[in-house]
C-alpha cells in the first residue's frame, strides 16, 4: 500500500477535529510545510497536528474552501471498498430497525460517515448523490460497495446538484448499474406516489419530511387544504387521502402539475385535488386578492438561503411567504412552515412567524416543532446537518 502524503494544520487548528469535527478549512493549512497545490483534488492523505502527530485519514481538494475531510480517526483505514461496505453496513442496520420496507435515505453523507455520499433506496433501486472529490474517485468503489451490501438490481448517479461546482466537479446523471425505469412507485403512511428518479428534484422524493408529514395527517380532516411548492403531491395528496375537504397544490412546474394530477389519480381523489401552475408568490397574491380562504396552508419551499451571501435576500423572501400564507388562512387556521436552508436558523424562522403574525394582526400559538426523519441523521458536531425545520402553528384573531 503507498503512503499517504501529510496534510500539516497550524498550531491549534486541531482543536475542533479533536472535538469531533471532520472539516479541515484552508486557512487552518500550514501550507508552508504541506501547501495545497501539491494536492491532486479527492487524494487521500493523513491529517496532522502542527506538531505532526496524526490525527486521522482523509481526503484533500485544494480549490474548495473545506480542502480536507476527516475519514477515519484510525490512521489505519483509509477511504476505500472495504470501509465503504464497512460504513454502508452500519448506515443500513439503523435504517433497517426503523422502516418495514427499504424506502429511505441509506447514507446521509458525514452524519453516516461518509463524507460526499448520500444514497436513496427505493426498493432494489439506489439513487446516489456525490459531493466531493474524494468521493467522486471511488464511484466504482461505491457501485462495489452497494452491491455487496444491499444489491440492487439497478444504481443512478445523480450527480446533477450546484454544491458540486464548490468542488470543482462537473454535472452529470449516469445509469451505474442495470436500468432506471421512468418512474417507480413508494407508499408513504398508506399513499402511493410515482416518483421520477431520471428527472425529478435532487434524488427523486424527500425522504426528510416524512415523520412531518405523517404528523400533518392529524390537522386536516374535513378542511380546505392550500400546499404551496407540492412538487408531486406528497402532502397534498396525502391530505386528500387522510380525509381533508379539498386540496389545492401550487407549483411553477408543469412537470409537477402532471405529477401530482397522477398522484392524486393513483390514490382515488382526483375529484378533492386542484392543481394551480403558477409562481408561488403569484399565487398567494392573487387568492389574497379573491379572498380565498383555507383552514390549513403547507409550505415547504426550496431553499430560499443556499450560501451566507444569500442570507438578507433570502430572510426576505421567507417573511413576506409566510405573511402572504397567513393572509389567505381562515380566523382559526393552521400553518405548516418549513424551511430546509441551514443559514436560516430554526430561532429565525420561529421570529419571522411571529413577526408575521403581528404583522397580520394575529396571534399565533406554535403547536408542534418538526425536524427531518431519522434516516437523515444529525452529526453533533457539524450544525449543517440538522437543516430541517417545520413550525405547525395555529392563527387566532386577536
Amino acid at each position: 500500500m503507498t503512503a499517504l502524503a501529510s496534510l500539516r494544520l497550524n498550531k491549534n487548528e486541531d482543536r475542533r477535529l479533536r472535538a469531533g469535527h471532520v472539516w479541515v478549512f484552508s486557512n487552518e493549512v500550514n501550507t508552508k510545510l504541506t501547501p495545497l497545490t501539491a494536492f491532486e483534488p479527492g487524494q487521500p492523505v493523513l491529517i496532522e497536528d502542527a506538531a505532526g502527530h496524526v490525527l486521522g485519514s482523509g481526503y484533500a481538494n485544494p480549490h474548495a474552501l473545506i480542502c480536507a475531510r476527516l475519514v477515519s480517526r484510525d490512521p489505519k483505514y483509509t477511504l476505500d471498498q472495504s470501509l465503504l461496505v464497512h460504513r454502508l453496513n452500519i448506515a443500513l442496520s439503523l435504517r433497517e430497525r426503523l422502516f418495514d420496507t427499504p424506502y429511505y435515505r441509506l447514507a446521509f453523507g458525514d452524519s453516516d460517515g461518509l463524507p460526499g455520499l448520500v444514497v436513496d433506496r427505493y426498493g432494489d433501486i439506489a439513487v446516489v448523490q456525490i459531493t466531493t472529490a474524494g468521493m467522486e474517485r471511488l464511484k466504482n468503489e461505491i457501485v462495489a460497495a452497494l452491491t455487496k451490501v444491499i444489491k440492487p438490481n439497478a444504481i443512478l448517479f445523480r450527480n446533477d446538484t450546484s454544491t458540486r461546482e464548490m468542488e470543482g466537479l462537473t454535472n452529470y446523471v449516469e445509469t451505474a448499474l442495470g436500468e432506471i425505469p421512468e418512474s417507480i412507485t413508494l407508499e408513504e403512511n398508506g399513499v402511493k406516489f410515482a416518483v421520477p428518479l431520471l428527472t425529478g428534484q435532487k434524488t427523486g422524493w424527500f425522504y426528510d419530511q416524512r415523520p412531518n408529514r405523517t404528523r400533518f395527517r392529524h390537522y386536516i380532516k374535513g378542511l380546505r387544504v392550500l400546499d404551496v411548492f407540492s412538487y408531486l403531491g406528497a402532502w397534498g395528496v396525502q391530505a386528500a387521502v387522510a380525509s381533508a375537504e379539498s386540496v389545492t397544490c401550487v407549483d411553477s412546474s408543469p412537470k409537477a402539475v402532471e405529477a401530482i394530477l397522477h398522484n392524486a389519480e393513483l390514490n382515488g381523489v382526483a375529484a378533492k385535488v386542484s392543481v394551480e401552475k403558477e409562481d408561488a408568490f403569484e399565487a398567494l397574491k392573487r387568492l389574497r386578492g379573491a379572498r380565498e380562504r383555507f383552514d390549513v396552508v403547507v409550505l415547504d419551499p426550496p431553499a430560499f438561503i443556499k450560501r451566507k451571501k444569500d442570507i438578507k435576500e433570502g430572510t426576505l423572501a421567507y417573511q413576506r411567504l409566510n405573511q402572504m400564507a397567513m393572509q389567505v388562512l381562515s380566523k382559526d387556521g393552521i400553518l405548516v412552515s418549513c424551511s430546509c436552508s441551514y443559514h436560516l436558523h430554526r430561532d429565525e424562522l420561529r421570529d419571522i412567524l411571529l413577526r408575521d403574525s403581528r404583522h397580520v394582526d394575529r396571534f399565533l400559538e406554535i403547536i408542534e416543532e418538526g425536524h427531518q426523519g431519522p434516516d437523515h441523521p444529525m452529526h453533533p458536531a457539524i450544525p449543517e446537518t440538522g437543516y430541517l425545520k417545520a413550525f405547525f402553528v395555529r392563527l387566532l384573531p386577536t
